[in-house]
């Protein structure tokens, strides 16, 4: 039984839950949220709260279960406050701005933004920025914000990987409050 999946979850004053077919929408203060979910669970909406129940006692309906549970409380949350990771460059001459895209063949620019980054490589690399997620960088600090939590994450896990942080002196990309294990270095005789 899942102890997550069992729980009531309760909908705060100002958000808006609706399920139509297979597709549950989020409504709140800050953006609209949906996603798809199996028929394996079955999911009840009532006037303040949401609860789920399984239709099958197999494996995979107890595993999706809990899983559900937790996307729909992120997804309330998220439309109520959104959810911000902060990256930390660490690293002499390593730098992130933020630049409006342009397009190649026109050379005029769609709306979109991109992250340039200077991480210690020939060359700059540069990452475009998904709609629905704010960027901000700030000297050393890239704050990565959006209502969909599932997104944030990814995108904040896609800039980490340019760069991870190497043991030995801790340059590179890593998330604020991450411990990274050191190594030591060659000693001198």
């Amino acid at each position: 039984m899942s102890r997550i999946g069992k729980q009531q979850i309760q909908i705060p004053a100002g958000v808006e839950v609706i399920k139509n077919g297979a597709v549950l929408t989020v409504k709140g203060p800050k953006g609209i949220l949906h996603k798809t979910f199996k028929d394996d669970i079955e999911i009840k909406i009532t006037d303040k709260t949401v609860v789920l129940n399984i239709k099958r006692n197999d494996k995979a309906s107890k595993s999706l279960w809990g899983a559900y549970a937790s996307h729909i409380k992120n997804m309330i949350k998220g439309v109520e406050t959104p959810y911000v990771k902060k990256l930390i460059l660490e690293g002499i001459g390593f730098k992130a701005e933020i630049k409006s895209a342009h397009n190649a063949s026109a050379s005029v620019s769609d709306g979109s933004k991109e992250l340039n980054f200077a991480l210690g490589f020939s060359h700059p690399v540069i990452v475009k920025i998904p709609e629905g997620i704010t960027v901000t960088a700030e000297k050393n600090n890239i704050f990565v914000t959006g209502i969909d939590k599932e997104s944030v994450g990814n995108f904040t896990a896609a800039i980490r990987a340019l760069k991870s942080p190497e043991p030995y002196k801790g340059k590179g990309i890593h998330y604020e409050g991450e411990i990274i294990r050191r190594k030591q270095g060659k000693k001198t005789v």
